[in-house]
């Protein structure tokens, strides 16, 4: 999805953005951004190693 975007798309959001939030609001929501992709990629580390272990201890 994400990769048919391309540059023009791209600089197109990102101005939107701007104009939608403003310039001192930007890094407040890239912190919530960021937050929240910490939070998701350790929730799915969790979920995956969580299901290896039932896997191991199913088999033995």
């Amino acid at each position: 999805m994400l990769q048919n975007i391309g540059f023009p798309g791209l600089m197109m959001i990102l101005v939107v953005v701007l104009i939608i939030f403003g310039p001192s609001k930007l890094p407040e929501l890239g912190r919530a951004v960021g937050r929240t992709l910490h939070e998701f990629k350790s929730s799915a580390k969790e979920l995956v190693s969580d299901t290896k272990e039932e896997i191991t201890e199913s088999k033995s």
